[in-house]
């Protein structure tokens, strides 16, 4: 499965660990991904997504058709 949010496209970053001697190994920092339904009523029918908590405020705020159809628009989900 996929580290990828549904709505936003947010992947894993890959970076650093750096030790206190300054060694640096390669890791990833992973999104902080949860899966959560959600119900449209347009179309009466409940959802579920991986989103990623940033997501999930951004639904808060401006309700889950709005963030659905910006996130079709940008081609992160397929419609």
């Amino acid at each position: 499965m996929a580290r990828v949010c549904d709505l936003t496209g947010k992947r894993p970053q890959v970076g650093n660990n750096v030790s206190h001697a300054n060694n640096k190994t390669k890791r990833k920092f992973y999104p902080n991904l949860q899966k959560k339904r959600f119900y449209i009523p347009e179309e009466d029918a409940w959802v579920t997504l991986k989103v990623s908590t940033s997501a999930l405020r951004t639904i808060n705020k401006n309700g889950i058709t709005a963030v659905l159809k910006k996130a079709v628009e940008q081609g992160y989900i397929m419609y």
